[in-house]
């Protein structure tokens, strides 16, 4: 290769790795974290991990052959080196982009990929499975996952640890860099801090072990004899590992941003063939100091690095201080996404009353529960996508005890740039098969404020959604009506149909609305911000359509099956009421957004199909 050109450019497959030079390679390193500052601080994503493992990830793809080994990042957030490495360089501009790059792995989109993620604590249980798979099928390859500390602190990930076979050729890197996107919490992150403390005994490890390989011919039976004496040896002097005591192969610390220390723990891992773990240590936003410094804010940043706007999170945030000021039972937990979820002010105000729990919802809401039943006022905030692993939790030890406990559900809508692994569209399906958990759907600050007040007070179960955004300006559009169901227009009788919809993508039903009256076609729309119970919206509807044979179109950024379209159609019935309805919402959850067009377009739900639909209902095709 000609070591005047730029390395990475010479780079179009991890096949092109094999034959460079140490120095190539680290200088590859240099180009790489250059790369990616440039392009991630304009195209958005995330940066701070992704610097973190620049030198790991050239290491694995150096060392192992992809991808018939299999490459698992838990996940999948830091897998922008890898995707540069893989062929994909050509299109990274693309990456988060509508009908561009996933910014996670992804199984659809490379052959490197080999299995998708978005969501914590996946990849030990998918390695294990890669590698059962392997051993069955008589496969040599090796299996690596790839697990930030923080994910460690789900439950997930230590179930699988419990059910590995060491014989299997499966290494399982613990890349510590000490934050998740919230800092690290519990047992777990404590029981790091002591293997750091303790360089001598790795040392030793090392050392006593390629000693004893050399002796000849009775050398490594003698190694696997002593080892049961080793570990004895090893607990007096220095108490327990905990992946030791599990069974596992235990190497490193490692510094991770080190090409060729972690290089060389990765060849005598592979050397091993059995199940390893590797512990390494790495800087998260290594070599760009902004990040270095603030990890938290480069975690995940908007296109041309602009700062957040002002959103329901920050001001939910803001509410639960302001209310925590009177109400000394009030307390608030999150599984890792302090920051995220606009609490961390709450967390320094009131310290003994926030609880980080780590990536843990299922124990989250179990524990809120706990406090719930307690005489505490405990406050879960979540996103919605997260909510999902809670599911059992919620009916079992939330709703079917009835106990009070508030769970706001953040990032409630479309993730435009995370993709299908983050959206929230799932949750009024799955809420409204549940009893006793009303759900409210703020449009603006002032019914946020409502909604959360009459949830606290309320003495039962209740959760709250708003979406990753500011309030929309055409909420004043509203104007008639009561909370929790307004509307727009002043007679809804003369109208030729009747929007019904909640959140954020009114924003579209107001575009349609327009659209419309261009034609003659006069619409209503009524905005719901109380979707559950049933009951309450189909009253509410009921006796506003009284009167009127206009039809009705609920619109929802949501799944249509089991949405809440499909539970107040059931329930208009219910109640007599004639108006024909019709649905749009989301059919297809998993789609991939198509090259040009928005998000909400590609699903179908933009005010053009909502337009379309609306003249169908009223005979105006």
């Amino acid at each position: 290769m000609n070591m005047n050109e730029s390395v990475l450019e010479q780079i179009h497959s991890p096949a092109d790795l094999k034959a460079m030079s140490d120095e190539q390679l680290i200088r590859l390193c240099g180009e790489l974290r250059s790369y990616l500052v440039t392009h991630v601080t304009e195209t958005g994503g995330h940066l701070a991990s992704n610097l973190g493992v620049v030198e790991l990830t050239v290491a694995l793809h150096q060392v192992f052959d992809t991808p018939t080994d299999h490459l698992i990042f838990d996940v999948g957030h830091q897998c922008y080196v890898h995707k540069l490495l893989t062929g994909r360089r050509d299109r990274f501009d693309t990456i988060r982009a509508p009908g561009g790059l996933s910014g996670f792995t992804k199984r659809s989109e490379s052959l490197y990929d080999p299995f998708g993620a978005g969501h914590s604590s996946t990849s030990v249980s998918a390695a294990l499975g890669f590698a059962e798979a392997d051993k069955l099928t008589g496969s040599d390859a090796y299996t690596i996952a790839i697990v930030g500390d923080g994910a460690f602190t789900g439950g997930l990930v230590h179930e699988a640890l419990n059910n590995i076979d060491r014989t299997l050729p499966l290494l399982i890197i613990l890349n510590e860099n000490e934050m998740s996107i919230s800092p690290t919490r519990g047992r777990f992150a404590e029981h790091l801090a002591k293997l750091r403390r303790s360089p001598r005994y790795h040392k030793t490890k090392k050392a006593t072990r390629r000693l004893i390989r050399k002796i000849p011919l009775v050398g490594e039976p003698m190694f696997r004899g002593i080892r049961g004496v080793k570990q004895a040896t090893k607990n007096f002097f220095f108490k327990s590992n905990y992946f030791e005591d599990m069974g596992l192969y235990y190497l490193g610390p490692v510094d991770g941003n080190d090409f060729v220390a972690v290089r060389d723990m990765l060849r005598e891992a592979r050397s091993e063939r059995q199940a390893i773990i590797l512990h390494i240590k790495t800087i998260k936003g290594k070599g760009y100091a902004p990040a270095e410094v603030s990890p938290n804010r480069y975690h995940g940043i908007l296109p041309g690095n602009k700062a957040p706007a002002y959103n329901f999170s920050a001001e939910a945030g803001k509410l639960l201080c302001q209310r925590a000021g009177t109400d000394e039972k009030l307390c608030v937990i999150t599984a890792a996404m302090a920051e995220g979820c606009g609490i961390a002010d709450f967390a320094k105000q009131y310290p003994d009353r926030f609880f980080d729990v780590g990536i843990a919802e299922e124990h989250a809401l179990v524990f809120a529960a706990g406090l719930a039943a307690e005489g505490l006022r405990p406050v879960f905030t979540v996103y919605s996508t997260f909510l999902q692993r809670g599911y059992d939790n919620l009916i079992h030890d939330i709703a079917l005890q009835d106990l009070p406990v508030t769970v706001c559900i953040d990032r409630a809508g479309l993730a435009a740039g995370d993709g299908p692994t983050h959206h929230g569209i799932f949750d009024v399906a799955f809420l409204g098969q549940i009893p006793n958990l009303p759900l409210w759907a703020p449009a603006d600050f002032d019914s946020l404020a409502r909604a959360l007040a009459d949830s606290l007070d309320s003495g039962h179960p209740a959760c709250v959604r708003y979406p990753n955004a500011a309030p929309s300006p055409v909420g004043a559009t509203f104007p008639y009506g009561e909370y929790p169901f307004r509307h727009d227009r002043e007679n809804i009788a003369v109208n030729d149909c009747v929007i019904v919809t909640y959140g954020r993508i009114f924003d579209e039903a107001v575009k349609a609305r327009n659209l419309l009256s261009e034609e003659n076609i006069t619409c209503t729309i009524v905005l719901l911000e109380q979707l559950l119970p049933i009951s309450a919206p189909a009253d509410a509807l009921a006796g506003l359509l009284a009167g009127t044979s206009a039809p009705v179109l609920v619109l929802e950024e949501g799944i249509k099956a089991g949405g809440l379209g499909m539970l107040l159609r059931e329930a208009l019935l219910e109640r007599g009421t004639p108006n024909p309805l019709g649905i749009v919402a989301i059919e297809d959850p998993f789609a991939t957004t198509q090259t040009g067009c928005t998000i909400r377009a590609s699903m179908g739900i933009d005010a053009e199909a909502i337009a379309t639909r609306v003249r169908r209902l009223t005979g105006n095709t």
